[in-house]
């Protein structure tokens, strides 16, 4: 059994990352359980959070490490929420309040284009010089309500282009593993993780 860590508290992460990596014998194992603090991202795109993230959770834990930097670009609003998706309504923000603001920042637009972007750096230990990374987006529109609980962030508001009108909340877990950005994302670090012989 493989351990690696993975360099978020999100539950809702955590549980699509175990669902995708369990027929690989990994034992994907969050960074709570090894006490790591939340490191402040500093960078100013997607890659460069994801390498802080990773590089932290893995010279913490003495194990390799995998980060997630995801979050929803909004073409009207020229990429926002982006890099900033998950405190975008304030520091210690819920889901809720990010969903909130973005429908008020959004409320006159119908159905804005947006995509949710994510990359993925998968670190062997915390010097690792050459990390893999994969990036995958997942297009859609922003709804002007909240449809379904089944998922996490702005889920409830977006709406897939694949899914006749379904929010991001209301499809399987299956199918959002299959269609979604970090699923994507997912499939082709696993392809290259077997390419590079981790699994």
């Amino acid at each position: 059994m493989k351990h690696i860590v993975l360099a978020s508290g999100n539950k809702g992460k955590l549980a699509e990352f175990e669902q995708m990596l369990a027929p690989f014998g990994v034992n994907m194992l969050p960074q709570s359980q090894f006490e790591v603090t939340e490191v402040a991202e500093t960078g100013t795109t997607f890659v460069e959070n994801a390498i802080i993230k990773a590089r932290h959770a893995a010279q913490i834990t003495g194990h390799a490490a995998i980060a997630d930097d995801s979050g929803l670009e909004v073409d009207v609003l020229d990429g926002a929420p982006g890099i900033y998706s998950a405190r975008f309504a304030g520091e210690n923000a819920t889901d809720a309040d990010n969903v909130t603001k973005l429908l008020a920042t959004l409320e006159n637009h119908s159905q804005p284009s947006a995509c949710f972007q994510c990359v993925l750096v998968y670190m062997r230990h915390h010097k690792d010089p050459t990390p893999i990374i994969c990036q995958a987006s997942w297009e859609g529109v922003i709804s002007n309500q909240r449809l379904g609980d089944n998922g996490h962030g702005y889920d409830p508001v977006f709406i897939p282009a694949e899914t006749a009108g379904q929010s991001a909340a209301q499809i399987s877990s299956d199918d959002k593993n299959r269609l979604s950005h970090r699923g994507k994302a997912l499939q082709m670090l696993i392809a290259a993780m077997q390419e590079k012989g981790v699994l």
